[in-house]
């Protein structure tokens, strides 16, 4: 999800043409989706998994720094991605962004299926993340509605998330329950919000960066879906 003030763009461009465009975004979005699916079952069906746990299970640092590597990846990823002069360089961007999607999930996967071996969780997990995205896209599509005005509590969301996240990371304190349901509300109204600048924000040649925007909304999502249903199993 990005935060940016979009421009004016061509909202007054043809309804075909608009239409044209939001369908490109969507099936761009389920491609993104299934070549994550994809690179995790490949990741966590190879040596990676384990090694890059002992990786970053060593010390508190080990998470930051990939959190760190995280953020860095993804700004370039947006960057190529919103690259309208070159089409080569926006499925970069895509590309690299469902990559490093897909290694950052490695960890919270593979914990998952290891305390739940019948895969109920993350099965759950995934469903509510589809049905939620669902229902919160309806509404977009279907209401039109701008919803802009989400840009500032989004943005103040992200940065007290953040810090809650270092925080915990350099103390070692436990962001419970309540913290991933306040997430999982901050993933719902991102995803009305990039639902939104689908449809009177972005030019129609940006359906990629679009996408990507949409993908990053729906990881965040479905990442704090699961991590609430594991706290959840544990108790």
């Amino acid at each position: 999800m990005a935060y940016q003030t979009s421009t004016y763009a061509d909202s007054l461009a043809p309804a075909t043409t608009r239409a044209d465009f939001i369908r490109r975004t969507y099936l761009h979005l389920a491609g993104a989706v299934l070549a994550f699916v994809a690179l995790e079952y490949v990741l966590l069906n190879s040596s990676f998994a384990p090694a890059f746990l002992q990786l970053i299970g060593h010390s508190r640092l080990g998470w930051l720094a990939v959190l760190g590597a995280f953020a860095v990846a993804g700004w370039m990823a947006r960057s190529f991605a919103a690259n309208t002069k070159s089409l080569g360089a926006q499925y970069f961007g895509l590309g690299l962004y469902v990559v490093v999607e897909a290694v950052i999930f490695v960890p919270l996967i593979f914990i998952a299926n290891q305390m739940d071996k019948s895969g109920s969780t993350l099965r759950a997990a995934a469903v509510m993340t589809g049905m939620l995205f669902a229902g919160l896209t309806g509404v977009g599509l279907t209401s039109r509605r701008n919803f802009s005005f989400l840009r500032g509590f989004l943005v103040m969301g992200s940065f007290v998330a953040l810090g809650l996240i270092l925080l915990s990371a350099l103390i070692g304190f436990t962001l419970g329950l309540i913290f991933s349901a306040a997430m999982i509300i901050l993933a719902c109204a991102a995803i009305l919000y990039d639902t939104s600048r689908v449809i009177h924000d972005f030019d129609t040649d940006q359906h990629v960066a679009a996408s990507l925007e949409l993908f990053a909304s729906v990881a965040l999502l479905f990442w704090y879906v699961l991590r609430l249903l594991m706290s959840l199993n544990r108790r």
